[in-house]
């Protein structure tokens, strides 16, 4: 066999190979178009994706309106406080807040593309408005305060991330790694049942819950800057309630599952629309509000919602109580689903 004749058969071994494993065609050939598919329904509206922009209702915002209305990449959504005007901007739900007056005032956080290009279209509006031949009256007011920037949003969207992750690969592959393995079958004849193996699963998984936050938040608070304004127990709740329910998850994606493959592939497939659409990277407002119910619904959504509220807007327990039992649900409904079909076999 000549070196060619060598190279050509191991590059057909390899392409092969690669072919049988599905999760691999997925990551590379289907994600992307998911991913872009996704965005860009999120971002995407018409040709020109209009700049959400808050206004705060007053006496003297009829003008200011009827301006930033009559643009069509402006956006506006009224607001008749100031204070939840102020939320939204921080929840990264909207790009800008106009305050009327003489001059307006527009808030925006700068280090955002999209508040900058809502910045520009605000201008532009009421120059056109004013006098097209004038610089417009604006008073800009950056927003560069604690709990305001983006990454103080970002933050606690990658700590729910991080428990969503761990706990199911922590769990889930740790399963799947034991099936592989064979020793499934002899824990069958053993009297053992099968809620104390996946107790055991999800206690293991708590011990190193604490130093894996406490590391995260640190980093968070002391280096980036990020706010912690609630409680210590209703953060610990919340990750607690967090991890319990992917660790659930994470049981149920390997109950039946019989290879790393396998289960690799159905965590991957699990997780993904829960990257995409549980506001860890941008608010899941950013979706038509048609479809807000069902990504409410989804495990990772109320796990950021309580973290947000809690690192950001200092709220208690009290009023994490939908959160909190969406959260308590679907562990107990995954949990529940697992020791009904799981295989020792």
């Amino acid at each position: 066999m000549s070196r060619l004749d060598e190279i050509r058969e191991l590059t057909r071994v390899r392409v092969l190979l690669f072919l049988r494993e599905p999760e691999a065609i997925f990551w590379v050939f289907v994600f992307p178009i998911v991913l872009a598919a996704v965005l860009g329904f999120a971002f995407r509206k018409g040709e020109i994706e209009p700049s959400k922009v808050a206004v705060v209702a007053g006496p003297d915002d009829t003008a200011l309106v009827a301006t930033l209305e009559g643009d069509e990449t402006i956006d506006i959504e009224r607001f008749d406080e100031l204070a939840a005007a102020q939320t939204q901007l921080r929840k990264s739900a909207v790009d800008g807040l106009v305050e009327a007056g003489d001059p307006p005032r527009l808030s925006f956080d700068p280090t955002r593309a999209e508040a900058a290009t809502a910045r520009l279209r605000v201008q532009r509006a009421l120059t056109l408005a004013e006098n097209p031949d004038a610089e417009a009256s604006l008073q800009l007011q950056p927003v560069t305060e604690i709990g305001s920037r983006y990454i103080d949003f970002l933050f606690p969207g990658l700590l729910g991330m991080n428990l969503m992750g761990t706990g199911m690969w922590g769990v889930g592959f740790a399963i799947a790694d034991i099936r592989r393995r064979k020793l499934l079958k002899r824990y069958l004849v053993t009297p053992m049942r099968k809620s104390s193996f996946f107790l055991s699963f999800i206690l293991s998984r708590l011990v190193f819950l604490a130093l894996e936050l406490g590391v995260l938040v640190g980093f968070g608070c002391w280096v980036l800057g990020v706010p912690f304004a609630g409680g210590l127990l209703s953060f610990v709740v919340v990750a607690l309630a967090g991890a319990a329910l992917f660790a659930g998850l994470g049981i149920l994606v390997a109950s039946r599952v019989q290879t790393i493959q396998g289960v690799s592939g159905l965590m991957n497939f699990v997780m993904m629309p829960m990257w995409l659409a549980s506001g860890v990277f941008f608010s899941y407002e950013r979706f038509p509000e048609a479809i807000h119910p069902v990504i409410r619904l989804l495990p990772l959504t109320p796990l950021n919602d309580a973290l947000r509220a809690v690192m950001l807007e200092g709220e208690s327990l009290i009023h994490l109580g939908p959160e909190l039992a969406l959260m308590a649900g679907w562990a107990v409904v995954t949990f529940a689903v697992a020791l009904k079909i799981f295989r020792w076999e």
